[in-house]
């Protein structure tokens, strides 16, 4: 089956599918637009969505499967602008678990986000067993005070983090998240933490509008990325994927009743 199929009573010949195509391979060179390398397309449907009367379709993203869209969703200048203000990085939890129901609904997001050459091919792992949790906590305090020990220079800046969690048992690593979120990417891509943060990034805007909170899990990802063998056995990732990015998720304990203000924003044009 060809690449595209082009409905000839729709089509008014205006080449707006070859002109947004990212890689170039949909061109008028006959009378109607054509795939000149369909091995090449990465399947993105700008072609097939930016048509204006419907009047081609694309077997790798098809027509059928697309979703009408309506002016720009009624989202107001003001209002974007004060909800993306508004997102915190949440250090405190319920401690109650969240519905896999709301999981799915919440991990439905990433797969909208980005991704180079649209690969598409961030998974996740989702660990809720709060023993492995507690796991994966001690295993990173663990890390961090052979850090600390060895004189890394960063991991001086964490010593408090570490008597905080060896004094008191407070958890400075998963912050008692109910919910850990990892993003995989497949070994050896190059973009593929890059992919995984962007799809992150995508559930951590989302999360709120669920009632759900998020913070990046930083600690976790220094010791996963260095290569800590104990965590990494302890993940058990799927030996064709690799740790890419994590988050934790959870109820959010308290809630923020102001807007923080950030340092000027610093720009300059050339």
């Amino acid at each position: 089956m060809e690449l595209i199929q082009v409905n000839q009573e729709k089509c008014i010949k205006c080449g707006i599918c070859g002109k947004v195509c990212p890689i170039g391979i949909i061109q008028l060179k006959t009378e109607w637009p054509e795939a000149v390398d369909p091995e090449s397309c990465i399947a993105c449907g700008h072609c097939v969505v930016s048509c204006p009367h419907e009047a081609l379709d694309n077997v790798r993203s098809p027509l059928a499967q697309q979703t009408p869209l309506t002016d720009t969703m009624g989202i107001e200048n003001e209002k974007a602008y004060q909800f993306l203000r508004s997102r915190r990085s949440i250090r405190n939890y319920e401690k109650k678990p969240v519905p896999r129901e709301k999981l799915m609904q919440l991990m439905d997001i990433a797969r909208f986000a980005p991704t180079a050459s649209n690969f598409q091919s961030i998974s996740y792992v989702i660990v809720e067993d709060p023993q492995i949790l507690q796991g994966i906590t001690n295993l990173v305090n663990d890390w961090m005070k052979e850090q600390s020990q060895a004189g890394s220079y960063w991991a001086k800046r964490y010593e408090g983090v570490l008597k905080r969690f060896q004094g008191s048992g407070t958890d400075t690593v998963l912050r008692n998240a109910p919910c850990l979120i990892i993003a995989t990417a497949p070994k050896g891509l190059e973009n593929g933490r890059d992919n995984a943060k962007s799809s992150l990034t995508y559930v951590e805007l989302y999360a709120p509008t669920l009632g759900l909170g998020t913070c990046w899990a930083g600690l976790l990802q220094m010791c996963a990325f260095s290569g800590y063998k104990p965590l990494l056995e302890l993940l058990s990732l799927p030996e064709d994927r690799e740790f890419s990015g994590a988050i934790i998720a959870g109820y959010p304990q308290y809630r923020y009743n102001k807007l923080v203000d950030r340092n000027p924003l610093q720009i300059e044009f050339k």
